[in-house]
């Protein structure tokens, strides 16, 4: 009788949890209803078997209890409950498969006007690219991908001159007009996820991955990684902002190009060997995956205007962000922790003076207005 009282539990305390609970899907902001549409079909599927399948063990255990005055029936077989069992079984298959196909057959299918973006992963940070006036989007490779070429673009393929290059991890997309996002790993596994927008899609190296969506509501949504890619995983986040089309216009105008990024800027005095060997340890450490380099938010504060900031820390004190504070930040992150934000950097303790020092300089290059 235990047994059945336990399940009868189960079964009211999973419904009531169910429609009572706070934790539904966050609020839809794409054209992906279809996708809720087919979730809600699942669970109403599977919620109706665990309710009749929980709800008959426990009606059999009460009705057929034990009793020293009768025997158990024996009937070896009964076709016309096979019948019924077999008939319900393809019958909720059916209802459980059709709609996931018909969704998946319209999610591979892109409109032809989609605007085409692309999103790199790597450890724990995210890029974009999108394509110039000409509308394409240059080759790749990863064997390409240098300090000076951080997208691995072919030089000599001209349709990849004008690629609008996104280093830090906020991408602008302009509402009401769909988007193909094509995915690309540089080093493991990492997946391209936006709550909001109700896709996700895995980054594969040596593959390239797609998925499209039309974004519906301005605002800023974040992107995860919902794929585990090691100890920064939980850092490894993005910031996709939804505007009209004449912000979005603007904020491509103000990006670099690959032809542009050629001409030798690596964000901080022209030829300064300091500077750039902090601007390529940024990117090869992981440092801007958490930190921006243009101002946007981020896990981290932005370094845009950082050194020489007066900082408020967490236990209510302030500090200034000179050489000496940048650099104990570095090797030891949880030493004084800027208020607003996780103590979730790592120590980098491996670092030599000279890679300390250059990256204090690349940050203090950040000093003016960035662009």
């Amino acid at each position: 009788m235990s047994i059945a009282i336990a399940l009868i539990l189960i079964v009211v305390g999973g419904v009531a949890f169910t429609f009572l609970s706070p934790w539904w899907f966050t609020p839809l902001a794409s054209n992906w209803g279809q996708i809720d549409a087919t979730l809600m079909i699942t669970m109403w599927v599977t919620g109706i078997v665990f309710v009749v399948i929980n709800g008959f063990v426990a009606y059999s255990i009460i009705r057929y209890r034990y009793r020293k005055d009768r025997t158990a029936a024996y009937e070896p077989e009964n076709k016309k409950l096979e019948w019924w069992l077999i008939g319900l079984t393809s019958l909720g298959i059916v209802i459980l498969l059709a709609p996931g196909l018909f969704v998946y057959s319209e999610f591979v299918n892109v409109p032809e006007e989609a605007l085409i973006a692309e999103a790199v992963g790597q450890q724990w940070q995210w890029s974009f690219r999108l394509p110039g006036e000409d509308g394409q989007l240059g080759r790749t490779n990863n064997k390409l991908v240098a300090f000076d070429n951080p997208f691995g673009l072919d030089p000599d393929d001209p349709a990849g001159q004008d690629d609008v290059l996104v280093p830090g991890n906020t991408l602008h997309l302009p509402k009401d007009r769909p988007v193909q996002m094509l995915l690309r790993s540089k080093d493991l596994l990492h997946d391209f996820y936006v709550p909001s927008f109700r896709v996700k899609m895995d980054l594969v190296p040596g593959l390239v991955t797609s998925l499209w969506f039309t974004p519906t509501v301005a605002g800023t949504y974040e992107i995860a990684c919902a794929e585990y890619c090691g100890l920064g995983h939980h850092a490894m986040r993005g910031v996709v902002v939804v505007e009209d089309a004449a912000a979005f216009d603007a904020w491509v105008a103000g990006k670099q190009t690959f032809a542009q990024t050629r001409g030798g800027d690596d964000g901080g005095p022209v030829g300064d060997p300091q500077v750039a060997l902090g601007a390529r340890l940024s990117q090869e450490r992981g440092c801007l995956g958490c930190h921006s380099v243009d101002g946007a938010s981020a896990i981290g504060p932005t370094w845009l205007g950082l050194y020489g900031k007066r900082e408020a820390l967490a236990d209510g004190t302030t500090v200034t962000a000179d050489d000496a504070y940048l650099k104990e930040s570095i090797v030891a992150p949880a030493a004084k922790v800027v208020q607003g934000y996780p103590p979730a950097m790592p120590a980098y303790t491996n670092l030599s003076d000279e890679e300390l020092a250059a990256l204090v300089a690349y940050i203090a290059s950040r000093s003016g207005d960035g662009e």
